[in-house]
């Protein structure tokens, strides 16, 4: 699929400032693993914002850990005047932060290895419908059984705090789009 995108300056605006032309080209193996190809641009992008961007919205408090949090009084300013307090351009950082790290586990094939150890040693059994081991001809199904050599192990506890963290990336992605300027 080809897809061209342009935004054209009215009138009153400054052409050279406000016109922009973009041409997309989508492949069909770049829907295959959207997530992975979206995640290719989002991590450059999230990163030169990181490091160029001049303000930061406001970070709701649940979205960043203790040590970032205002102080009731400091709530009370910023909703009465806009009185920012010491750590809100730090709440933005991290969830900034938070993002980046999220996408570039999903651009990393291997974000996972750090959780697993071992080797497998696997056996298929063909079996039938009702779980019955058979004759590789008559199987529909085969399971999985572990072989004597099978030293494999997952650090599930690890493994799940890890995609947790990625999840939570995501959410804020989700959560600060329209907030993603400069």
């Amino acid at each position: 699929m080809y897809v061209r995108l342009g935004r054209f300056a009215n009138d009153d605006d400054d052409l050279n400032t406000f016109k922009r032309e973009e041409d997309i080209v989508i492949h069909n193996y770049d829907t295959w693993n959207m997530d992975h190809t979206l995640a290719l641009l989002i991590v450059p992008m999230l990163k030169q914002l990181r490091d160029t961007k001049h303000g930061a919205p406001s970070v709701d408090t649940s979205d960043v850990p203790l040590s970032l949090k205002p102080t009731q009084l400091e709530t009370v300013r910023y909703k009465e005047d806009g009185t920012t307090d010491k750590n809100f351009f730090k709440r933005w950082d991290y969830v900034m932060d938070e993002m980046i790290w999220a996408f570039e586990q999903i651009v990393d094939d291997d974000d996972e290895k750090q959780f697993y150890s071992g080797d497998h040693d696997i056996k298929w059994v063909p079996i039938d419908e009702n779980g019955n081991e058979v004759d590789e001809t008559n199987a529909h199904y085969h399971r999985m059984d572990r072989g004597p050599n099978d030293t494999f192990k997952i650090d599930r506890e690890g493994l799940d705090e890890h995609n947790k963290r990625i999840n939570n990336g995501i959410r804020l992605f989700g959560k600060y789009y329209r907030s993603l300027w400069d």
